[in-house]
């Protein structure tokens, strides 16, 4: 028998800001990023996004702002790079109201958050979104966040992601193991909403954070968040395996993308998972067209607002290198370094060690993949991603808004449909259950069902 085709997962990829990955097409005069502020801004994405059967969105953040780059935060201030940024957790209410399906990929840091209070604000907004809320973990990257949060500095690479593994310890016991699943009764006439006994306090002693207490809220739907991350440093590695549920890579190539996807799967299966545990990403940018003349023009559009060094100064953030100390043709000498080390990796590998050949790859305003094409190109190359790189689908970034997902909605979705690649229709289910088929709970092979409490049957 023919092995059926793997549906393509698709989440578009957002920032609470005006300017995310594509650097200066906010400048383009169709594009409403601008408009971030207002909920008809985020409702109006939703609406888009629920009608092209997208996963969901899924919405980074950044503590602190971009000052590497000429040592300052000119150029960040005047291009609009990631500021000003809101808070992504509180644009989720409005879009779940005019939403029934489109799950929500929400990044937190670590390091700004208690996991006590964080572990109520997730499970009120799975609660009220019937459980669609995956928590995109990070653990900080940026000199100027740790300074605002009153740190002298940010905390040594490794160290960030035992902080994480320390609040992750402490949300799972609040998330999993605090409310039994038949604690709640809501017996008018006994005058029993809760069941005491069935709620248990949570102790916890950590290298980072302690806890005595039970947790404030009911379990929601999915109990914990779908977890995502970032890392592929080797220890982001070892947290991925061990944690994320949905990893998002950055891969130039398809075959770049196989690589690290076998690493990743891996990691998982060294963790007592299941390869097929967790859900790989790639960052694409697609310009669609209806023709691929129409694709073609439209794309010499958008880089006639682009901005290459608005994407330099980004990427100084990324990897902690002041570009603009060095010539255009001055080799640039990557250190080991303290910011993302994955991106410094990636630049060391490519060959991008002028500013020169940077600024070449940052011509769309970002360094990502970009598709441009007709529905039969577009969902030729995905396919040959998928397929050859071995993901299981993308965070579409926003090159336009809301034309790039609208394109990719009415023009790429009916063709990848009709080659069984793309979902027809939503089942009524968690974000969980969409991805993996499996239920709403964390499966008992991961670390964080550890901590449930057995499933007591009755006496026979």
């Amino acid at each position: 028998m023919t092995q059926a085709k793997r549906h393509i997962h698709v989440n578009a990829f957002n920032m609470n800001c005006v300017g995310h990955i594509h650097h200066g097409l906010w400048t383009h005069p169709r594009d409403q990023s601008t408009q971030f502020q207002t909920l008809e801004y985020w409702t109006n994405i939703a609406r888009v996004l629920e009608k092209g059967l997208f996963d969901g969105i899924f919405i980074a953040d950044v503590i602190g702002y971009y000052d590497v780059y000429q040592d300052g935060v000119d150029l960040t201030l005047r291009e609009a790079i990631q500021l000003p940024v809101n808070n992504p957790w509180l644009v989720v209410s409005a879009m779940a109201a005019v939403t029934k399906h489109i799950g929500f990929g929400l990044t937190a840091t670590v390091g700004a958050h208690n996991p006590y209070a964080f572990a109520r604000d997730v499970t009120t907004l799975d609660q009220l979104t019937n459980g669609r809320i995956g928590w995109n973990i990070v653990t900080g990257y940026v000199e100027s966040g740790a300074r605002g949060l009153g740190q002298a500095g940010l905390a040594e690479h490794d160290s960030r992601y035992d902080r994480a593994e320390d609040f992750l310890a402490l949300a799972y016991k609040l998330w999993e193991g605090s409310w039994e699943d038949d604690a709640v009764v809501t017996d008018r006439a006994r005058r029993i909403h809760t069941r005491p006994e069935k709620v248990h306090p949570v102790k916890h002693e950590g290298p980072f954070y302690r806890a005595n207490a039970i947790h404030m809220s009911a379990p929601s739907p999915q109990r914990t968040p779908v977890l995502f991350q970032a890392g592929t440093s080797p220890r982001g590695l070892q947290f991925a395996g061990q944690h994320a549920e949905g990893i998002f890579i950055g891969a130039r190539t398809p075959e770049a993308a196989r690589e690290a996807s076998r690493k990743l799967r891996q990691a998982a299966v060294n963790a007592g998972r299941r390869p097929d545990d967790i859900k790989i990403y790639a960052g694409l940018a697609v310009v669609a067209g209806h023709t691929e003349t129409e694709a073609q023009d439209k794309y010499a559009e958008y880089l006639s607002h682009a901005s290459s060094e608005g994407g330099l100064a980004h990427f100084a953030a990324s990897t902690g290198v002041d570009f603009a100390k060095y010539s255009l043709d001055e080799p640039i000498p990557y250190a080991a370094g303290n910011a993302m080390q994955s991106a410094a990796q990636a630049a060391q590998q490519q060959g991008w060690t002028t500013r020169r050949k940077l600024q070449e790859q940052f011509a769309l305003g970002s360094r990502y993949q970009t598709i441009v094409g007709n529905a039969t190109q577009v969902a030729d190359e995905m396919e040959r991603w998928i397929d050859v790189g071995e993901i299981d689908g993308f965070n579409l970034t926003r090159i336009v808004v809301p034309e790039t997902w609208e394109d990719f909605a009415n023009i790429v979705v009916p063709e990848l449909q009709n080659r069984g690649r793309y979902r027809t229709r939503y089942e009524q289910a968690t974000l969980r259950q969409q991805l993996f088929g499996r239920g709403d709970r964390l499966p008992t092979n991961h670390i964080g069902a550890s901590v449930r409490h057995a499933v007591r049957l009755p006496e026979p």
